[in-house]
């Protein structure tokens, strides 16, 4: 478009009329703002012409109106074309329908900054508008809220009924977030099946702002819960577990914020799913220290952390018939009880590649058992997880074992918990089967604790149980403890089961399960774990001293209390 020093059009090319919608002789003699769109103040404009004015062109976005009406967004240039004298004869200005680009721009912020499936901000613009409702709380001094929600066993509904049902249960729930909060709130999905809500706003008082925050909650468990209608007329019910985190201006980074609601939200879901749990310190230190203990595993191994600890097990008469292999933990700076890292490497699936060293740990103790007078005819007992008994290979890994170390597989006893036997018995029954051809001998551990019943004694192939010292420990002074004990010895020998009796500590409590039947025990008062090459040190000592061959029973008195 060319105008004069006027800005009254003198000219356009067939470019122009293609994009207006105007011919040349509808805007001869027009002024530009013919094209106007409305969208642009008087001041917008001025302080274009005076850019124009002072340098000579001007270029930028601006919207314009077609002959038809509608509003577009075009890339304009301005220049003033003077002639040799300096004069001003005429602007020309050149522009480009951008409807697309703005298009495209549009698609690519909504797929920058918006979850693609329920349209909600994603995890990138949820953390901006943290930074904006932290800056905003500084300001006013009020405090606001993260609330982590996790959607309680997503998976199932995704493998039973497929990702389709799925994905429509995560567009429904989107849905009733935004219709229980409030304009100024915002919600978000992180991906998969969790959401944030943050709640701004929440008052200066913490009390009144943890309030409101648990009141916005448990809108959204109630509306979580209801009833959603699927596709093909199925009926789902759906709960969720959530994790807040109260701040207060700038008081904690955003990756805190979401840190310290995710640890609430762990929380929420330990105490059973479909909970509320708010983020405090303690639990920040309970989360660091199992961080610390699962980063710690992870190097245990290649570190040569791990140490064998061994407890014996004797007989009615006190006589030494095997051991228990106990696995500890001593890192540098002091040792982790077993309570404390067993059950993260359960969870995390580090149990396996430890279970495997103890195996071959115990197995290379038994060869040197075997070349030991004082020691070749025992047994050693293996704790087994049933994470560890569930891999596909778990037979042809101790077979291996015991044939790497050359050991008579009678004397390699494996313990499994109940867990073990609860979920596909058909593979666990042939496991067990396969692994006594082989020899190898089995212990039901921590009998009672659990959904122990004649059905596991019958059906699967043990050898002995052992009754938990939870019983054990109060046998003299609970009748019911009593009871139990007596009716589990009972049973195992009718079975002819061998029945050993863990965490014997007094006389009394032998006398009384040595009464009833019970032939073998285990506790401190017969010794305490030792590292294996202390305990295979004291039965080779006590087998050369005259004093100690008239009693087995004072033989492990001493084993548990002298010096190595």
């Amino acid at each position: 478009m060319v105008t004069g020093p006027d800005a009254r059009i003198l000219r356009v090319n067939d470019a122009f009329s293609r994009l207006t919608g105007y011919e040349q002789i509808d805007v001869l003699g027009q002024r530009p703002s013919l094209l106007s769109s409305g969208r642009h103040d008087p001041a917008f404009y001025e302080a274009m012409w005076r850019l124009i004015k002072r340098f000579g062109h001007w270029q930028g976005e601006i919207w314009n109106r077609r002959k038809s009406g509608e509003i577009y967004p075009e890339w304009l240039t301005i220049s003033a074309v003077r002639d040799a004298d300096g004069l001003l004869t005429h602007y020309v200005a050149t522009f480009a329908d951008i409807s697309q680009l703005k298009q495209a721009e549009s698609e690519a912020h909504h797929l920058a900054y918006y979850d693609p499936l329920t349209s909600l901000p994603n995890r990138r613009l949820l953390l901006d508008r943290l930074e904006k409702a932290e800056a905003m709380g500084k300001r006013s001094g009020e405090y606001a809220a993260l609330v982590m929600i996790d959607l309680d066993n997503f998976k199932a509904l995704n493998d039973t009924l497929g990702h389709d049902q799925g994905d429509r249960l995560l567009i429904e729930v989107a849905c009733r977030l935004l219709a229980v909060i409030r304009d100024c709130d915002t919600v978000a999905r992180l991906g998969g099946d969790e959401f944030v809500v943050m709640l701004e706003q929440l008052g200066r008082d913490p009390a009144t702002a943890a309030i409101t925050a648990e009141s916005v909650a448990k809108k959204i468990m109630q509306v979580v819960n209801e009833p959603y209608q699927l596709a093909g007329g199925y009926i789902h019910y759906c709960s969720a577990s959530q994790g807040i985190c109260l701040f207060h201006g700038r008081d904690k980074t955003v990756e805190t914020l979401l840190k310290q609601a995710d640890i609430a939200l762990y929380m929420a879901k330990d105490a059973g799913r479909n909970a509320i749990r708010f983020f405090d310190t303690e639990m920040q230190v309970a989360i660091d220290a199992r961080m610390f203990i699962e980063t710690g595993l992870r190097r245990a191994l290649a570190q040569n952390e791990f140490r064998l600890y061994i407890q014996p097990q004797v007989d009615a008469q006190g006589g030494l018939v095997g051991a228990e292999a106990l696995l500890r933990w001593q890192p540098e700076g002091g040792g982790i009880g077993p309570d404390q890292f067993i059950p993260i490497a359960e969870e995390r699936g580090l149990i396996v590649p430890i279970g495997l060293w103890v195996l071959d740990q115990a197995c290379a103790a038994l060869r040197r058992w075997a070349d030991n007078p004082s020691l070749e005819g025992l047994y050693l007992s293996v704790n087994v997880s049933a994470r560890q008994f569930r891999q596909p290979d778990f037979v042809e890994q101790v077979s291996s074992a015991l044939s790497r170390h050359g050991v008579m597989a009678h004397r390699l006893k494996l313990e499994l918990t109940e867990s073990v036997l609860l979920d596909k018995v058909d593979d666990v029954l042939f496991k067990m089967s396969a692994l006594r051809l082989l020899g190898v001998r089995f212990s039901l551990d921590d009998f009672g604790t659990g959904y122990a019943s004649l059905a596991y004694l019958k059906r699967f192939p043990f050898n002995q149980l052992k009754v938990d010292r939870s019983f054990v420990r109060d046998i003299v002074s609970d009748p019911d403890d009593a009871a139990i004990v007596r009716a589990i010895i009972a049973m195992g020998n009718s079975l002819r089961l061998d029945v050993v009796a863990e965490g014997v500590e007094t006389d009394e409590q032998r006398a009384y399960l040595n009464r009833h039947g019970c032939v073998v025990f285990q506790g401190f008062l017969f010794g305490q774990p030792l590292p294996i090459e202390h305990f295979e040190a004291r039965c080779t000592i006590a087998e050369v001293i005259p004093a100690m061959t008239g009693g087995q029973l004072a033989l492990f008195q001493w084993l548990a209390g002298a010096d190595a």
